[in-house]
């Protein structure tokens, strides 16, 4: 018997900035869960259950964000999965759908951070990642800096030592992925820097410059999820905007864990065999995709994870990066969006903001950065968190048809916004916010001030 089908109907996000402490999490939480329902074209009161996705809210947090939406008494999860929390709210939202518990599912993700390296929130109980942390203070690589910098520089360096790749590979990832940046209106950083540029950037942990790493983030992204059964509800102008998810998995750490190799610390285990369940559910194979949006925190992160996913042979990925394969008119477009080294990295929404880019990349809307010498027929996600959690996302059109690249025109016909969303961050008018929050159960008292604040921005 065939799975249903789940289909990501609608998607938006706002755009990540810098941690200022300007913005709070309610206004991240309903911009982007306005603009997903608007992009969907559905209403809050059509939504059966809400999934928040955050890490650095008090518990509930997803309850006070969603109820700006409206008070209809549907089920409300909240999840905490360290930097794959968004992607698991993702394959929640799937799960829920295909066993019949859900038909239509709203996946909001948002974060707001301080600056410095992200660390625990509570040292009064065992750190949850203590075992790996313990083998990584003590790696024969070297331990300098905080533990983050540690976990993926010493993959780096034992890269480097296995396969013969230089720095200047790794520098090279985090040059293309800044370049990408540049079209992306929605990425914190979008400045295009030179290889030496780079390279000579302020040094945090050798292999890896301040430009090869990701940064704290405030953001927001969410996502809509429906059955087959509801979008076959839908009139054809909605529906023609609907991207299956053909393949999806959540693993967890393998034994490859501690086995005292620094590549398997970062997950390259529990990557590896997200993927093949991914590919495996999907029918297809790593060389069948075209663009790829995959957990960048580091340069050296997307070096092993390339051969983690096989879009590369083990030991093969820096060559793939010296021969401009990772980019425009590579074999795989890796991160158009900047990825989390240049787009930021707000962590319960980063997994909700790939979705959003591969969705507009498989609609033919992302069309100043789409990939121009292959025709796009499957795009893959790729989400991590230490600790661990990795889930692996196939998408294609329901048709399974190459995405072809659609006038502005078309788009803004299409969008719920009146522009097209993928290459303008824009925003929402109070007339359409009204519009798809719950006509039914909506208590102003709940809202307060955060639509007036949010369209202020706008």
């Amino acid at each position: 018997m065939t799975s249903p089908n789940v289909y990501v109907l609608g998607v938006g996000m706002t755009k990540f900035v810098k941690p200022r402490g300007e913005v709070e999490y309610t206004e991240l939480g309903f911009e982007a869960g306005v603009k997903a329902m608007l992009d969907a074209h559905i209403t809050y009161d059509d939504v059966d259950t809400g999934i928040a996705c955050f890490i650095y809210s008090d518990s509930c947090s997803g309850q006070r964000v969603f109820y700006q939406f409206g008070m209809t008494g549907i089920p409300i999860y909240n999840t905490n999965n360290n930097c794959a929390t968004g992607s698991t709210g993702l394959y929640l939202a799937r799960n829920l759908i295909k066993s019949g518990a859900s038909n239509c599912v709203l996946v909001c993700g948002f974060e707001t951070m301080k600056s410095g390296s992200p660390g625990r929130t509570f040292h009064d109980r065992p750190d949850p990642i203590g075992p790996s942390a313990k083998l990584v203070a003590q790696h024969p690589l070297g331990s300098e800096g905080g533990p983050m910098l540690a976990f993926f520089g010493n993959a780096g360096r034992e890269y480097m030592q296995k396969y013969g790749a230089t720095a200047s590979d790794f520098a090279e990832i985090a040059r293309v992925n800044h370049k990408h940046s540049v079209n992306n209106p929605y990425s914190q950083f979008r400045n295009e820097y030179s290889l030496a540029e780079v390279e000579n950037s302020q040094a945090v942990y050798n292999p890896l410059t301040k430009l090869q790493c990701s940064a704290n983030s405030d953001g927001g992204a969410a996502a809509v999820l429906v059955s087959q059964t509801f979008l076959d509800s839908q009139p054809e102008s909605v529906k023609q905007n609907a991207i299956l998810i053909a393949g999806q998995s959540l693993a967890t750490d393998t034994s490859t864990l501690l086995d005292g190799s620094a590549i398997g610390a970062v997950g390259y285990g529990m990557s590896s065999k997200a993927a093949a369940e991914a590919f495996k559910e999907a029918g297809i194979y790593p060389r069948d995709v075209q663009v790829c949006e995959l957990h960048d925190c580091f340069s050296s992160n997307e070096m092993v994870t390339l051969e983690a996913l096989g879009l590369a042979e083990e030991g093969k990925a820096y060559q793939m990066v010296r021969n401009g394969d990772i980019t425009h008119g590579g074999r795989v477009l890796v991160n158009p969006s900047g990825g989390l080294i240049s787009k930021g990295h707000p962590i319960g929404a980063t997994g909700l903001a790939q979705c959003a880019e591969l969705v507009w990349h498989l609609r033919g809307w992302a069309n100043n950065r789409l990939q121009k010498t292959s025709s796009v027929r499957h795009a893959l996600q790729h989400n991590l968190g230490l600790g661990g959690a990795a889930v692996c996302a196939v998408y294609k059109r329901p048709d399974g048809s190459a995405a072809m690249p659609l006038s502005s025109d078309e788009i803004c016909k299409r969008s719920g916004v009146g522009y097209n969303p993928a290459v303008e961050a824009k925003g929402f008018t109070h007339a359409q916010a009204e519009r798809v929050c719950s006509q039914r159960s909506r208590n102003l008292l709940v809202v307060e001030l955060v639509q007036e604040r949010v369209l202020a921005r706008f």
